[in-house]
């Protein structure tokens, strides 16, 4: 009988220790989980410099001009001929300023993260506009 005493005692301190014990580490472990989801989520939205942009890209996906779609009233279409700054006025600019002529635009969409948005409800994140140039320096 006095082993079964002592193993109700252990058994009930045993308990209490674990609990002291593991309930500290159970918190850290979420912690860091947390830390670690809210890290990846930021190197993700860091990673998308053109994020909330329309982007002018060429042929070979060489990054043009970025315009905020919040500046934008209207988004281009295919076969309008637009004006762009390009890179600058220089020797050694790849992009000059000009006429770039549209080929194929694409919208991207996400899921809307507002607390007040409808179930599905999408946004407009970014729109990818592949232009030719239309500048006879860049076609020589």
């Amino acid at each position: 009988m006095t082993m079964h005493r002592w193993i109700a005692l252990i058994a009930q301190y045993a308990s209490v220790v674990g609990f002291l014990v593991g309930l500290p580490f159970m918190i850290g472990a979420y912690y860091e989980s947390f830390k670690a989801r809210r890290e990846a989520r930021h190197e993700h939205e860091h990673t998308f410099h053109s994020l909330h942009c329309l982007e002018f890209i060429a042929g070979d996906g060489t990054c043009i001009n970025l315009v905020p779609l919040h500046s934008l009233h209207s988004l281009p279409r295919v076969g309008d001929v637009i004006l762009l700054p390009g890179y600058g006025v220089n020797e050694q600019s790849p992009f000059l300023p000009g006429a770039y002529l549209v080929e194929s635009i694409e919208h991207i969409y996400t899921e809307a993260e507002s607390k007040l948005a409808r179930p599905h409800e999408a946004r407009l994140t970014k729109a990818v506009a592949r232009v030719t140039s239309l500048n006879p320096a860049l076609t020589a």
